[in-house]
């Protein structure tokens, strides 16, 4: 089936099970999965916050922290200006 996505020109690049775009329900379900199996070994994870979107926050800090210029950052994000990027222009 993930053949047929690709013949199809789709590239997802969190494929669901039928190779196609995964939808933000599956991204929450899987990361739920996960982050729930996580807090069984991991104390500290118990008390904090985990989604999507403090992942892709964290991730750009992440980035910013190690050096990588604003500009590149907000392009990752799919931020069209630097002024839609708050945190990154302060």
């Amino acid at each position: 089936m993930a053949q047929r996505a690709q013949e199809a020109g789709v590239t997802a690049l969190f494929p669901n099970t039928q190779g196609g775009k995964l939808s933000a329900d599956g991204v929450q379900a899987l990361l739920n999965k996960y982050v729930a199996k996580a807090r069984e070994h991991c104390v500290t994870l118990r008390a904090k916050r985990v989604s999507p979107h403090v992942l892709r926050h964290s991730a750009a800090m992440e980035l910013l922290q190690a050096g990588v210029d604003c500009s590149v950052i907000a392009l990752w994000l799919g931020h069209e200006a630097m002024e839609t990027t708050g945190f990154l222009s302060s």
